[in-house]
């Protein structure tokens, strides 16, 4: 949203939009998150967020000129191209304003006003500041807070607007996001443009998916007549640390750290778990991590005695917390539901509230603290364990009614671990002979490579291709936009540009050049291939020379027909032209299927195997599975490997039309020291 609306304020006339932006946090811990994406404009550079320069003729990298600043740390102020990081709390209306009669509370116009302490140490107004300036666009995060006009928050952004009134402006826009758009009672908030339910994010593995403890399991827990808080709730509490030892087991071969979070009702509570978790299991002696937060989600302590140097620390160790350098493995918390603490490695959650009508917090509040995705490359379903009291449960299940499935599993003592499905090698059983079963399968050099350097001296009329019938089109159809499903060619729907003249042939061309080299994946041939693109256009591309600052030639190069010739002709010309198969490849390497570290795989049907060098075999289909158990039956096989792409072991070859593309067969099998097969399997 901030980079379009910086761009369409810069680059489209009569823009309404804004190049400052206030970006508004509700509290420290989210600032905190939010910072670590905008320090350095890198969120910018690391998504696919500005396009390259030269795309639709524009400098678009150069052209993104923006200064952050942070809090009250307010660099050198230019009028546009700022954002302003901050909690809300440093936007509040500057204490100067003058009491008026016309105020909902009147007793400052009439008394004085009452003396306040400071809400922050800021030296500088920062609320002055972005009133001072002419064009603004205000971004909330976590804004399922701030619509009650009755809020300070509310009013703050009311007033910025009314300043830029004041001064023949308005606020340009205002974005709120959050993860629960919802009201206290449940219901979507009505100024809701678009939402991105939990249950579509659970089934698109977005998140981790929740799992609870089933009937059988739950069945086991009992609460113990005690005034003791963990005597009462000491099965929950077992439980949940079974869990989260078992998922850290498997995490830690994966080099990733599991993390434990429980959640208490109040103060007192929260330090009798967290005591009795480090004296009770010698795992987590000195590894607990105890945070109270008040109900804006900052960081506070009980007794009001611990310095600002000594919050700051626990704050920064809850947001480091699944680094290996970090002490902690477990935290517990009293609130820290409502937002902002979003580490990765949360594997379990315990839950000991009564989470009553009264807490006014959502399923999907408490579910998210453990959400994350600890393997966000990986394209595997992820899982956190959610163990808790029945009220808990009931609370947590309640997020049913919006579609989300909760899968329920057996656990405590001999269940397996609630992770996902990693591939190591076996050294667990010991009837393997790993040094038999090794397979030492050669790493090569590329056997078909692409020569560059010919580019150059591409032929254009040696491209066999048929040409595209130039259409006649009225004025009217020259200034229509016609939108294509790519697969079918049927019209999805047409727009009318409202005035002639703004299509410009060169952006056109442009376009149709950085399409092929983006497809062939070639990069720094934009000025060498610019040319033959638009001379292919002229001469060629329509079996008659035609004029390209032509509307109708326009309006001819945005039909289906023409854009697949031109991109398909191209390609292939080139292809032709700089790909070589040299007719061989050399050993560079070698890999060895039992130095490979341990990785994680889709949950998918798996079979335990006793020749092969890891401790499972996990097929993409039946006809897989059905194979491998072929070869465990066979008396000449000493040993296989599914070939799992994290072995990268992969033959280059080039395909139907003409590109470069790597082949992953599906198996190798050794029957002798020297003799190994590579098997492809096909139904």
């Amino acid at each position: 949203v901030l980079a379009w609306a910086y761009f369409h304020k810069k680059y489209e006339e009569d823009s309404n939009l804004a190049r400052n932006f206030l970006v508004i946090a509700p509290n420290i811990i989210v600032l905190d998150r939010l910072r670590s994406d905008f320090d350095g404009l890198k969120i910018f550079s690391e998504d696919p967020i500005i396009p390259k320069n030269g795309t639709d003729g524009k400098n678009w990298k150069t052209d993104f000129q923006l200064t952050l600043h942070i809090q009250d740390n307010v660099n050198v102020l230019n009028p546009t191209g700022n954002i302003f990081l901050t909690n809300i709390h440093r936007v509040y209306e500057s204490k100067d304003t003058q009491p008026t009669a016309d105020d909902d509370n009147t007793l400052d116009y009439f008394l004085g006003e009452k003396p306040t302490g400071q809400t922050t140490d800021s030296q500088v107004d920062l609320g002055k500041i972005v009133r001072d300036i002419d064009e603004l666009v205000v971004i909330n995060d976590e804004a399922h807070h701030i619509h009650d006009s009755k809020l300070t928050w509310f009013k703050s952004i009311q007033d910025i607007h009314n300043r830029l009134r004041q001064k023949g402006g308005s606020l340009a826009l205002q974005v709120d996001v959050t993860a629960t758009p919802k009201d206290q009672k449940g219901a979507i908030f009505v100024q809701t443009v678009a939402d991105y339910p939990l249950v579509e994010a659970i089934t698109q593995n977005v998140v981790k998916h929740p799992v609870l403890p089933d009937q059988a399991s739950r069945a086991k827990l009992q609460e113990v007549e005690s005034s003791v808080f963990t005597e009462h709730y000491r099965d929950y509490i077992h439980l949940g640390v079974e869990e989260w030892k078992k998922s850290y087991i498997e995490h830690e071969k994966l080099g990733k750290k599991a993390v434990l979070f429980v959640m208490t009702d109040d103060t007192k509570n929260c330090d009798d778990v967290a005591s009795y978790l480090s004296s009770t299991y010698p795992e987590l002696q000195n590894n607990v991590l105890t945070i109270h937060t008040n109900r804006s989600g900052d960081v506070v302590e009980a007794k009001s005695g611990k310095k600002k140097e000594e919050l700051e620390y626990l704050r920064a160790q809850a947001n480091s917390i699944d680094g290996w350098d970090n002490q902690y493995k477990a935290i517990v918390s009293v609130l820290m539901l409502k937002e902002g603490w979003d580490v990765r490695n949360v594997t379990t959650v315990v839950g000991l509230r009564s989470f009553s009508s009264k807490a006014k917090i959502l399923p999907e509040q408490t579910l998210g603290r453990g959400l994350r995705r600890m393997y966000p490359a990986e394209n595997v379903e992820e899982y956190v364990s959610v163990v808790g009291t029945d009220a808990f449960m009931e609370f947590v299940e309640s997020i049913q009614t919006e579609g989300v499935e909760l899968e329920h599993r057996s656990m405590g003592p001999g269940t397996g671990p609630v992770t996902p499905l990693i591939v190591e090698v076996d050294h667990q059983d010991k009837k393997k002979d790993l040094d038999e079963l090794d397979i030492e399968i050669p790493v090569l050099t590329p056997r078909v490579i692409r020569e560059y350097k010919n580019l150059s001296e591409l032929d254009l009329k040696s491209i066999k291709f048929s040409p595209v019938d130039y259409k006649e089109f009225t004025a009217e159809e020259q200034r229509e936009i016609i939108l294509r499903y790519i697969t079918t060619g049927d019209v999805h729907h047409t727009t009318q540009l409202d005035t002639e003249g703004t299509r410009d042939y060169r952006n056109v061309v442009g376009y149709y050049a950085q399409t092929i080299l983006r497809e062939l994946r070639l990069f720094a041939a934009y000025d060498l291939l610019y040319p033959f693109v638009q001379e292919f256009i002229e001469k060629h591309l329509f079996g008659k020379k035609i004029k390209l600052d032509d509307p109708n030639t326009i309006r001819n190069l945005s039909e289906p027909e023409a854009t697949r010739t031109i991109v398909d002709s191209f390609k292939k010309a080139i292809n032709d032209l700089t790909i070589r198969d040299t007719g061989e490849a050399e050993i560079r390497d070698r890999i060895k299927l039992r130095q490979m570290r341990p990785f994680v795989v889709r949950d998918q049907t798996h079979l335990p195997s006793k020749k092969s060098v890891f401790n499972k075999i996990v097929g993409d289909s039946m006809l897989e599975l059905r194979f491998a158990k072929f070869l465990e039956d066979c008396d000449d096989v000493i040993s296989y490997a599914k070939n799992y792409q994290q072995l990268n072991f992969k033959i280059d070859y080039i395909n139907a039309n003409g590109e470069i593309r790597n082949y992953y067969p599906d198996f190798v099998v050794k029957t002798s020291p020297k003799s190994v097969f590579v098997i492809e399997t096909k139904g």
